[in-house]
């Protein structure tokens, strides 16, 4: 007997217009309406993603009226990693919509049906990056500093080329295992899925380049095609002569081209290049967005980073709650002998600090939670953010420095 898969149910909207799993028929209407709205090359990211035996159809919605594809958006699967704490995340890629069909909510529809599967699917958090503000009508919030692209001043010096090559799918371990040692010194991290190391190999958007010595890769990074400018991102090295060679290689590659690179404060990279770069004060800020759709849930898979930290601090709570309220909600956590207890919810809560706790704006949740400022810098810029017993709430929410990995780089 065969065994056959359900598809979920359609969902209906208006002007006779159907939300639903995209399909195989799909594929040429979704590339077609990618390469219109966005670039040529969404088509084949979009292909790669459906067709790849970790995501598949079940990764991407159409909205179609009749047979024709009118709206598509796709749902990755990642995993946020704050302190050791894994944290299953979705990340929403491909969004767009046929121009006459602009203005009718399709967007909103998509994007109700990527969180009703990022929930399905376990994930506790969807980050993104796209277009400024807009996501925030869908409840993004920006949280975490997305790292500048430096200018390479002068690359640096040495004899004969260095050995720099494409990469292969040979060399996802080796490249993987860098990545892995460069975001080792940071506190929240998003790595490539096995996934996305297949699609970032076959994609146009960007390129791979692996360095190698006697048979062994010891730096990589990640180029935009050539142009004008060139930016080297996402590079590791094993050591600072690798950097250096690998940023040498990529200048070669493009002798005509002025090459920025993005900072990773204190990788072998950023030491390595260090002396070769203009330092230029950031001229706007960029972040990248974060959804946070069960606030008691999260808080939950954090108990063990939020115990370590209360312990590395030598702070004693034991027999009382941590309390932090959204203003709407609030979370009571039981502080035990040897641990915390499961998060309680509970409704309003004006005046947290009365019971010692701390007032977060739910919109500056994502940014306490994983961003650069923690609960004393927030407190300065943000009247409802704030902390009766500041030793308390500084030691469980210091600030965080971050390296995301992503399919689409944010530049």
């Amino acid at each position: 007997m065969t065994a056959t898969t359900t598809l979920p149910a359609p969902i209906p909207l208006a002007d006779g217009l159907v939300l639903r799993q995209a399909q195989p028929t799909d594929l040429d209407q979704i590339g077609a309406l990618l390469a219109d709205r966005m670039d040529a090359a969404d088509a084949l990211d979009h292909r790669l993603v459906v067709t790849d035996p970790d995501a598949g159809w079940s990764a991407c919605a159409v909205v179609v009226d009749g047979d024709r594809v009118v709206a598509t958006a796709t749902l990755l699967d990642e995993d946020v990693r704050v302190g050791g704490v894994h944290l299953p995340a979705g990340q929403v890629e491909l969004v767009a919509t046929d121009r006459e069909y602009e203005g009718r909510g399709l967007v909103r529809a998509l994007m109700k049906w990527a969180h009703d599967r990022s929930a399905a699917r376990g994930h506790v958090v969807q980050t993104m990056i796209g277009i400024p503000y807009f996501y925030r009508l869908f409840g993004y919030e920006y949280a975490i500093d997305v790292p500048p692209a430096l200018t390479v001043r002068t690359p640096p010096p040495g004899d004969g080329t260095p050995a720099l090559r494409p990469a292969q799918p040979s060399d996802v371990p080796a490249m993987a295992a860098l990545q892995d040692a460069a975001q080792s010194r940071f506190d929240v991290t998003m790595p490539h899925s096995a996934a996305c190391w297949r699609w970032l190999l076959a994609h146009e958007a960007s390129n791979l380049w692996v360095l190698e010595q006697d048979d062994t890769v010891t730096a990589v990074g990640r180029t935009t095609p050539p142009d004008d400018e060139v930016l080297l991102a996402e590079a590791a090295a094993r050591d600072e002569t690798s950097a250096r060679d690998l940023l040498r290689g990529v200048a070669a590659l493009v002798p005509d081209s002025e090459v920025q690179v993005v900072h990773r404060a204190g990788t072998v990279t950023a030491a390595a290049w260090q002396e070769f770069l203009d330092h230029e004060p950031r001229k706007q800020a960029e972040q990248y967005y974060v959804r946070i759709p069960d606030t008691a849930a999260l808080l939950d898979r954090l108990r063990p980073l939020l115990w370590h930290r209360l312990t590395t601090a030598g702070i004693d709570h034991t027999g009382r709650d941590i309390v932090i309220s959204t203003f709407g909600a609030h979370y009571r956590i039981p502080v035990n002998a040897d641990g915390l207890g499961e998060v309680v919810a509970g409704g309003a809560m004006q005046s947290p600090g009365v019971v010692g706790g701390a007032g977060v704006a739910p919109d500056y949740l994502p940014a306490l939670l994983f961003g650069p400022h923690g609960i004393e810098g927030l407190t300065r810029v943000r009247p409802d953010v704030y902390a009766r017993e500041e030793e308390l709430f500084q030691a469980l929410f210091p600030p965080l420095t971050a390296d995301l990995l992503t399919y689409y780089l944010p530049y």
